[in-house]
């Protein structure tokens, strides 16, 4: 697998501590402004789409029975469309989200962040989430071409060594990126975790850091850690500091 960029931000960035070498057109690009709440309504997903073209951000991440309703309203646009499966516990059986993913691909997502199976993990049992993760995968591809798949592993639970035992499992599974959390968990992104990651997959995999993202420097933070992307739902605020820096 080659080098996986998934982001224009100039390769010198981070290492003078000038925020301002990432444009907000980029900042804004590498953000899945995101509403996963569980009363999230069809006039909230069309104001997150409102939202997202205003503001540049490159995906909304929603919940799978809005994804058809976002795939309407941002035919046409920039912006892409990923959504959650097996969310947020990683509980549901290997063909719910064979299903699930498949779905959503269908109904209009480039993007699906699924959620490994953590018992089965913390068992041991390595094998069957590998072979989960390829599988789901595998459906995304065969559904839509340029999908992908991003393998959520909820680092909040899982010790130093099953963080670098899941991320070396969802990049021999062929997913594209390493997401660090459902944002329901008891913790989110950290630096120290998106630092691990990029420590264990190298350049070959995007990351995804999310959870509790709430401002420019934990954003920055994160980036310069090796995040290639943030899933949030302070993007706006994220934005409007950067204006703000700017002027």
């Amino acid at each position: 697998m080659g080098v996986f960029i998934d982001f224009k931000v100039p390769f010198g960035y981070g290492e003078t501590g000038d925020q301002m070498n990432m444009t907000r057109n980029q900042m804004a690009e590498i953000i899945d402004h995101t509403l996963l709440k569980a009363t999230a309504s069809e006039k909230d997903i069309l104001l997150l789409c409102e939202e997202a073209r205003l503001y540049g951000f490159g995906y909304i991440c929603t919940n799978p029975c809005l994804v058809k309703k976002a795939a309407a309203e941002l035919a046409g646009t920039k912006t892409r469309i990923c959504t959650v499966i097996g969310f947020p516990l990683g509980a549901t059986t290997t063909p719910v989200k064979l299903s699930e993913a498949a779905e959503a691909v269908q109904n209009g997502c480039s993007g699906v962040d699924m959620v490994i199976n953590l018992g089965a993990l913390k068992s041991g049992s390595y094998r069957q989430v590998e072979d989960e993760i390829k599988a789901v995968a595998d459906a995304v591809s065969a559904c839509r071409k340029d999908a992908h798949v991003k393998v959520i592993i909820e680092t909040c639970y899982l010790s130093s060594q099953e963080k670098k035992t899941a991320c070396l499992i969802a990049r021999d599974a062929g997913a594209r990126f390493v997401k660090t959390s459902t944002g329901f968990g008891s913790a989110g992104a950290t630096v120290e975790d998106v630092a691990l990651i990029r420590s264990v997959i190298g350049q070959a995999m995007g990351i995804k850091a999310a959870g509790g993202i709430k401002t420019l420097a934990q954003a920055v933070a994160l980036v310069e850690a090796g995040a290639t992307r943030l899933g949030t739902s302070s993007g706006i605020a994220i934005i409007k500091e950067m204006d703000a820096a700017a002027q």
